[in-house]
């Protein structure tokens, strides 16, 4: 998961952790990294951008040999998946 925290929403300015979109990481014994991951909003001109970026920093360990982006709208994001972080850099409260 730090890693991924180099992925940064360039609009937001804000990594994807911090911004609660990534629901979870597993590498298997193939090495075959999965991330379960949603966005903030459906039509994110960013996907393919965000792909890329995980792809990129997740590829960087020899025991990854493939990632997978499992793109799910369940749970629906919120603020509420939000780090108090990340919060306080937007100025919400």
């Amino acid at each position: 998961m730090s890693v991924l925290e180099n992925v940064v929403d360039p609009e937001l300015t804000i990594d994807i952790v911090n911004l609660g979109l990534i629901y979870n990481v597993e590498l298997d014994d193939q090495g075959l990294c999965t991330v379960t991951m949603t966005l903030t909003i459906a039509g994110c001109p960013l996907t393919d951008y965000l792909n890329e970026a995980i792809d990129e920093e997740l590829m960087g360990f020899d025991e990854v040999k493939d990632v997978k982006i499992n793109l799910v709208w369940e749970p629906a994001w919120s603020i509420d998946k939000m780090s108090r972080e990340a919060k306080l850099e937007l100025g919400i409260h």
